[in-house]
C-alpha cells in the first residue's frame, strides 16, 4: 500500500504535522469507520468519517466521529442552507477523486466547504481517511480544522 496519496501530499505541502497508520480494510464491513477503529485498536470516537453531502443542491463535506450519525437538519444549518442530503456515491467519487471507503477531506479534486463535528475537536488526536482504503492520517483536531479552513459545528444526532 502506498503511503503517498493526494491527501498526504496536500498535508505535506501545507506543512501540517501528521503520521499515517494502516489497517486491513474489510470491504464487507457495515460501518467502515468502526471497522478501522477496531482494527487499529483505538476508540471509535477518534476515527472520523468523511461524508460528501449536498446542501441546497451544492456539494459540501462533513467530518464526524465514526460512532455517530449525522443530522441532516444540523448539516444544512451549519452551511446556512435549508436542506441537506447524502451525495450519491458515484458523484462523491467523481468530485473527490477517491473511492468510497477511502474518501479523505484532504487533496480532493474539487475543494468544497467543510464542517467538522465539534465533539471531534475535543480529542487529543484523531484519525481520518488518508485517500485510500486501509490508510489513515493521524493528526491533531486543530490542525484538521486549520488545514481545511473548516467550520466547527454540531452535526450529529
Amino acid at each position: 500500500m502506498s503511503r503517498t496519496t493526494p491527501a498526504t501530499l496536500a498535508l505535506t505541502k501545507a506543512g501540517m504535522p501528521f503520521t499515517v497508520a494502516t489497517y486491513d480494510y474489510d470491504a464487507g464491513a457495515e460501518r467502515v469507520g468502526l471497522q478501522a477503529a477496531e482494527a487499529m485498536g483505538v476508540p471509535a470516537s477518534t476515527v472520523l468519517k468523511t461524508l460528501m453531502v449536498e446542501v441546497d443542491g451544492k456539494p459540501a463535506c462533513v467530518v464526524v466521529p465514526s460512532d455517530q450519525e449525522v443530522n441532516m437538519k444540523k448539516v444544512a444549518a451549519a452551511f446556512g442552507g435549508k436542506s441537506a442530503n447524502m451525495m450519491k456515491p458515484a458523484d462523491a467519487e467523481r468530485l473527490t477523486g477517491y473511492k468510497v471507503g477511502g474518501i479523505s477531506p484532504f487533496g480532493r479534486r474539487k475543494q468544497v466547504p467543510t464542517a467538522v463535528e465539534e465533539m471531534a475537536t475535543l480529542e487529543d488526536e484523531i484519525f481520518l481517511n488518508g485517500g485510500q482504503r486501509g490508510l489513515q492520517i493521524r493528526m491533531r483536531p486543530d490542525d484538521l480544522v486549520q488545514a481545511l479552513g473548516a467550520r466547527v459545528a454540531d452535526l450529529v444526532r
